[in-house]
């Protein structure tokens, strides 16, 4: 592995993050491994197991980034960093060491977390299949697990917990854009994805070729995608390549000058790609539109964003996830990833769900 995910700065740009990420992407990330969950269910005493998280490379920044909070641990003193004022948090514990304190988990010497938390980088389908298999505590998926794995009889172990929602973004390459492209209709979408439609000068822009590229199948981007459009999570479309990850996709897209393709709403902004808006049933979506922006409960493309547990939730499973669906986490790791945070009932639905507190 050339460069830990985990250490990534925020001050980082998208085309950096994108590489590193790829990089990354290549093997195992962010130290995951295949051991099994240690299904932690009770008051934690004694040594605790890593707690591994995996799967969606949408889901990806939001846990990837609390990963980096979660095992720098900073003091209460540092509250640029860990701003517990902010959120009527009363504590001179470090970061993680409050939030695992919520469940019993007591502090190490030297400052280190609890716990360890590494985030594996895939997709969505091995998100759902490996926390099911015991070989992740969290799996992250962008799809619905019932989309993810169509042929189970039953999800009753899979407690999905939502951490945030997507509205998937269209994307061109920066010369589409610039050639006049700003708009397509969801009938031209549906087109597109099916082979009907080949050449920009179709759709307004230049005498050039359309490349359709998209996610590979098994990847919760695009089986949400072809769900919201189609209407069937396994529906077939005909794309000239399909990419394992967002970051790779963006990049793709960005690379090229005649490329179009659906997205993860945390990369619209690589340099050399442009948002493009969707005119579906008479009413027209674009990104960063006041009124009808991505963020629109209408938006057709809008979908969750999960974090799977099996067969309950542990403790430490708990902490991570109170962490991040917290208006603390939200506002660090959700929002500025270009993430649309959970309203209020929401947030408080998903809160919930988790076990009780120490």
């Amino acid at each position: 592995m050339t460069q830990d995910p985990q250490r990534l700065s925020d001050s980082i740009s998208r085309r950096k993050f994108i590489a590193a990420a790829g990089v990354a992407g290549a093997g195992a990330v962010a130290g995951c491994s295949t051991g099994q969950s240690s299904g932690e269910s009770g008051t934690p005493s004694g040594a605790v197991t890593p707690l591994q998280s995996g799967g969606s490379s949408t889901v990806y920044p939001i846990m990837n980034k609390a990963a980096s909070y979660w095992s720098a641990n900073r003091p209460a003193s540092d509250s640029e960093y860990w701003p517990y004022g902010e959120y009527d948090i009363e504590t001179d514990k470090n970061l993680a060491d409050y939030w695992g304190s919520l469940y019993g988990f007591e502090a190490k010497e030297g400052g280190d977390p609890p716990f360890e938390f590494t985030v594996g980088l895939s997709h969505s389908g091995t998100g759902v299949e490996k926390v099911m298999n015991g070989q992740h505590d969290i799996g992250n998926s962008s799809g619905n697990v019932e989309d993810e794995l169509p042929d189970r009889d039953s999800y009753e172990k899979f407690i999905n917990h939502v951490v945030g929602v997507d509205g998937q973004p269209l994307a061109v390459s920066q010369e589409i854009a610039d050639a006049g492209v700003e708009k397509i209709t969801g009938q031209q979408l549906k087109d597109l994805y099916k082979g009907r439609l080949t050449n920009w000068s179709e759709l307004g822009g230049p005498d050039r070729e359309i490349q359709v590229l998209g996610r590979v199948k098994g990847s919760g981007t695009r089986t949400s995608f072809v769900s919201n459009v189609f209407g069937d999570p396994e529906a077939e479309t005909t794309v000239a390549n399909r990419f394992g990850q967002n970051q790779r996709l963006a990049e793709a897209i960005a690379q090229a000058d005649n490329a179009i393709s659906y997205l993860a709403l945390a990369f619209i902004e690589t340099d050399g790609l442009a948002p493009v808006a969707l005119e579906w049933e008479g009413t027209t979506y674009a990104y960063q539109d006041d009124q009808n922006g991505l963020d629109s409960t209408e938006y057709p493309l809008s979908r969750d964003l999960h974090c799977y547990t099996w067969d309950g939730t542990s403790k430490k499973e708990a902490a991570i996830l109170n962490m991040v669906l917290s208006d603390f986490g939200q506002d660090t790791f959700v929002g500025p990833n270009n993430y649309f945070k959970l309203g209020g009932r929401r947030q408080q639905e998903e809160l919930d769900k988790l076990p009780e507190q120490a």
